[in-house]
């Protein structure tokens, strides 16, 4: 039996293991409630099945309707003192840590719909499409996915966008070839972007993914993210009307607004990610023996746990402010690109080593290390990579643009 540690007992007064400063303290009690709700689900529920899924590269979508069910987007619970109706941007990064933190890839199908698609249509929508499609994400009946990167453009989406809109009267005609769309497969919406072939602009448009003319199909084999439906999405001569065009979207500015908002979601997602791989070396260093006692008890493998520690609480630190600034009405693209980038570098490294004081075991699925590790490689490129993410904060701070 291992002996309860310190960690342990104060582990009890926290929300979260790794927590060390607690700012989980700072939720509403109904924010906890909900939260507790979704950590007995992911433990009895989800937990599981994961190994079985990812080896399978499957997604337990069964399972994962019960985490829908708890309603984390308009939950009474989450609304009390909200004047404004909406849950607060405290409670959105918690979601997603939350589920990060028992696994990358349940954190990330759940954001493409309650983090990136919403944020198309409460951004990009007029108040019309805000009406119609917003319910839907509410309850996920509508569930849909931000289509942008394309096979032959990732990181110079921008200026390099194929993907054509060309509008003839009050039609749109659609073509383009998307790619890595996370859950796209499953959605009932796509949040389309396009190059308009007149104005040379990006547009965004809501489609329906059993429109006319288009095909979607799940990208595989995988390395990463193997059980995350990945999609491949191509569109040919797909025609939507103009009131399908989302209004608030007129240019290349417009999406990076959406991206700027979503890149938090990221950041926080990394940072559960990186409690996770710390918390599954952790549990393995009490557990395992070797030379007649816990690894844990090794000086060198305590040193790799403190800087795991270090990083777990750094991540979620720099997650918290970035969330307390947008609760305030400040979104800045430096600040969210340099939450992006330092939890990306953080969560790479702590699944490194925990890799490393798990040995040999820490390739095996039983010790959810190498989950870890595989998948949170695959989100240190995925919504703005390390280097973008750089030269966003290196013009910041010299007023020179340096991506070209």
């Amino acid at each position: 039996m291992v002996k309860e540690s310190r960690a342990d007992i104060d582990a009890v007064e926290k929300m979260f293991y790794s927590d060390l400063y607690n700012y989980a303290e700072d939720l509403t009690d109904g924010e906890k409630e909900v939260l507790q709700e979704v950590e007995k689900v992911l433990k009895e529920d989800i937990y599981p099945v994961l190994d079985e899924h990812w080896d399978k590269a499957t997604f337990p979508l069964e399972e994962m309707q019960k985490i829908i069910d708890i309603d984390l987007i308009q939950n009474p619970k989450l609304l009390e003192g909200r004047e404004d109706g909406t849950i607060s941007q405290l409670f959105r990064g918690f979601r997603a840590y939350t589920l990060a933190k028992t696994d990358p890839v349940i954190g990330t199908f759940y954001t493409s719909n309650g983090g990136l698609f919403h944020e198309c249509v409460k951004i990009g929508g007029s108040k019309e499409q805000q009406e119609k499609l917003m319910p839907g994400v509410l309850s996920w009946e509508g569930k849909g996915v931000l289509a942008m990167t394309e096979p032959e453009h990732g990181s110079d989406i921008a200026g390099g966008m194929a993907a054509t809109a060309k509008r003839e009267g009050d039609t749109w005609i659609l073509n383009g070839h998307k790619k890595w769309i996370g859950g796209g497969t499953l959605a009932k919406w796509h949040a389309f972007f396009a190059r308009d072939v007149d104005d040379g602009q990006v547009k965004m448009f809501f489609v329906e993914r059993e429109s006319e003319g288009v095909e979607t199909f799940n990208t595989e084999p995988k390395a990463f993210f193997r059980m995350m439906p990945n999609a491949e999405i191509i569109y040919t001569d797909v025609k939507v009307p103009e009131s399908q065009r989302a209004q608030n979207v007129n240019s290349w500015k417009d999406a990076a607004n959406i991206l700027r908002n979503t890149r938090s979601d990221v950041a926080w997602l990394l940072a559960g990610a990186t409690a996770g791989a710390f918390e599954a070396a952790l549990k393995y260093t009490r557990e395992r023996e070797a030379f007649g006692k816990t690894v844990a008890s090794f000086q060198l493998i305590q040193e790799k746990l403190s800087r795991m520690a270090m990083n777990a609480q750094a991540t979620l630190a720099i997650a918290v402010r970035l969330a307390q600034q947008q609760e305030r009405g400040i979104y800045k693209e430096e600040n969210s690109s340099m939450a992006k980038m330092h939890n990306g570098y953080r969560a790479r490294e702590n699944a490194a080593l925990a890799r490393e004081v798990c040995g040999g075991n820490g390739i095996l699925l039983e010790y959810d290390v190498p989950r870890f590790m595989a998948d949170i490689e695959g989100m240190y490129t995925y919504e703005g990579t390390h280097e973008v993410n750089s030269l966003i904060i290196g013009r910041y701070y010299t007023g020179q643009q340096a991506f070209i």
